[in-house]
């Protein structure tokens, strides 16, 4: 047994053979060129094998890999493409021997004495000589351009191929994995963008294989730079296995190492390292995503298989800005701006990088949904952003739902949940596009089908605030306020700096009526939340809870911040109809209306309103917001 401490600084106990270990330590610490590796790897792997028969010790049953074949020393089999080969017991001996010195000869004197010894009554020269040949069938391999067995004449033989070591993949089915975030070895700090970005692309990779659940990153990035066992990590996000590794950039090349990691017992199962230019970035993160897959054994569809072949060479500079881009998305909504500005420069680098053009139409949408600018800034061009998208890939999930995102935003309904589905069909793993289809659903009056939307996201990213709060607002909606509280509160347990949390709060509260707890926590919203909306429902609480001065006070401080910044009309109409202001309350609703405000959208389900819903001007109103009819 072996105690490593890892880069992350947690100390692994890990059950490694010799030759598992040192595969993960080449794979570390070897830092030149490619011959360099490939030269002191085959050396130290071929003292691994001593050290694990030196003094009697035995290296624990485990699988070889060389190019499409595996050596299954457990269940005494090889197999190619996971198809059984039949091999008699002297050639499997004999690869069994050969792979324990890969690069070096060995001698016919030490095949002699390992497979044939002196008590044997077999010619010896005969059996070798059909253990080779029989061997090289099976491998179909040429004694002329040898590929696997090479011959040194008169002298012995030598494995001339490129060889990987496993553990042998647990019993139990594996159904699901975390990455965690890949470690940067610049120690640049601004280079965490890089490593983050690329954490992110592979875990959107991994899930694009149907039959395998992966945790989104929101849950996967709570771990960057905590202490703590691999095991604990796993049973904390209900996975199987974890992937991690580490990034090294350097002009236009990049290296990536990862290993896989058994979640119940700590044990190490695969690693490997790929370099590649970084414009091929795209290409290794298909191949790796395949390699894990085949090393945990989950069988790829067609489909699946065709949605990982789909790769394209992509401008390195134009790559490095997208990363930025979602580096600064997922601070969002305060760096959107700079979100913004990465997503065009990687545009301008390459018009074709279909990526790029969704991350833009997110932003811009994003700005819109959270009340920071109206729809004729955001969600109108993002949707002809995310058109453009899909035109140039239509296979593009994340382009389909930052079109369903802006057709939603934009009041067109039906467009939006044909959308959403298309993306979940084409990306059933992708975590956003449950998690706002779930908001579509819920907006459009069908609870129970929301409700199921955000548990399938809450699934794949268990650790993400903005699901949970989110979700919280899915019970106000549908008048569970009590429910809606404990959602809230949960979020709140995973990031006490959510604003949009204390949001859900503070109007559920409102709800209830419990006015105290609302402005309390409608005041920490406003201290997280940039926009103009927790603004508003906060003089909404006030003029609820009797405070008709605190609701004017309010009224005058959004009119003087609309001279510096977008104020949503949607919650000065709530303050109006609070207030009993109706026709106020109607004159903002169709400003809202004709700005196509963010929280129109809400008009059907919202609980504020339902003292308006039998008025001629809010029927009127409603028929021309055009939401779809429920189904029943």
């Amino acid at each position: 047994m072996w105690v490593i401490a890892n880069t992350r600084g947690r100390v692994n106990t890990r059950r490694f053979s010799c030759l598992a270990l040192l595969s993960l330590l080449i794979r570390r610490t070897v830092r030149g060129c490619a011959v360099q590796r490939q030269h002191l790897g085959a050396k130290l792997l071929a003292y691994a094998w001593e050290l694990a028969t030196m003094g009697g010790l035995q290296r624990p049953d485990g699988i070889i890999r060389f190019a499409d074949f595996e050596l299954d020393l457990a269940a005494g089999e090889l197999r190619k493409q996971g198809a059984k080969i039949r091999l008699q017991e002297q050639p499997f001996q004999l690869l069994h021997i050969l792979l324990q010195c890969p690069g070096r000869m060995v001698t016919r004197e030490e095949l002699q004495q390992k497979i044939w010894p002196s008590d044997t009554f077999v010619d010896f020269d005969h059996g070798l000589y059909n253990a080779i040949k029989r061997l090289r069938e099976a491998l179909a391999d040429d004694a002329e351009k040898p590929r696997y067995i090479e011959t040194v004449p008169r002298r012995g033989y030598r494995f001339v191929g490129k060889i990987e070591i496993g553990n042998p993949v647990p019993d139990k089915r594996i159904q699901s994995l975390a990455v965690l975030p890949l470690e940067n070895l610049s120690r640049h700090p601004e280079q965490e963008y890089f490593a983050e970005g690329l954490t992110e692309a592979l875990i959107t990779t991994l899930a694009k294989i149907g039959e395998l659940r992966v945790v989104s990153r929101t849950s996967v990035m709570q771990y960057k730079g905590v202490r703590m066992s691999i095991k604990d990590i796993a049973r904390e996000l209900e996975v199987d296995v974890i992937v991690e590794g580490t990034v090294l950039r350097a002009d236009k090349r990049i290296r990536i190492s990862a290993q896989l990691i058994n979640g119940s017992d700590d044990r190490h199962l695969w690693a490997e390292s790929y370099e590649r230019d970084m414009r091929d970035i795209l290409s290794l993160q298909a191949e790796l995503a395949q390699a894990i897959a085949r090393e945990i054994r989950v069988k790829l569809s067609p489909v699946d298989q065709a949605r990982l072949a789909i790769v394209h060479a992509v401008d390195a500079e134009a790559y490095q800005a997208y990363l930025k881009g979602r580096y600064h998305w997922n601070r969002r909504p305060a760096e959107f701006k700079e979100a913004i500005q990465c997503f065009k420069e990687a545009i301008a680098k390459d018009s074709t990088y279909v990526a790029a053009y969704a991350g833009l139409a997110d932003c811009l949408s994003g700005l819109n949904g959270w009340g920071i600018v109206p729809a004729s800034e955001g969600s109108a061009k993002a949707k002809a952003l995310a058109q453009k998208a899909i035109e140039m890939d239509h296979s593009s999930s994340e382009a389909h739902v930052s079109l369903a995102f802006a057709a939603m935003y934009h009041y067109d309904f039906l467009t939006a949940e044909r959308e959403f589905e298309r993306a979940i069909e084409l990306n059933p793993r992708y975590t956003l596009a449950h998690q706002l289809f779930g908001w579509y659903l819920c907006i459009t009056d069908r609870y129970e089908e929301a409700y199921a939307e955000f548990q399938r996201a809450i699934r794949l990213d268990p650790l993400s605030s903005i699901i949970h709060a989110m979700l919280g607002y899915v019970f106000i909606y549908a008048r569970r306020y009590d429910q809606a509280l404990k959602q809230c509160a949960k979020a709140l347990d995973l990031d006490p700096t959510s604003g949009p949390a204390h949001l859900g709060l503070g109007w559920a509260y409102r709800c209830k009526s419990s006015y105290e707890p609302a402005i309390a926590s409608l005041r920490r919203a406003c201290e997280l939340w940039p926009g103009s909306t927790p603004i508003g429902v906060l003089g909404e609480v006030h003029a609820a809870a009797g405070y008709r001065a605190e609701a004017h006070k309010i009224l005058e401080q959004l009119k003087e911040l609309s001279k510096k910044q977008y104020v949503t009309p949607y919650v000065v109409a709530r303050i109006h109809l609070t207030l009993g202001e109706i026709d106020e309350a109607f004159h903002w609703l169709e400003v809202a209306y004709q700005q196509r405000a963010e929280w129109m959208v809400v008009l059907k389900v919202d609980p504020c309103l339902d003292n308006l819903r039998s008025e001629p001007r809010f029927q009127n109103l409603m028929r021309r917001m055009n939401f779809p009819a429920k189904v029943d």
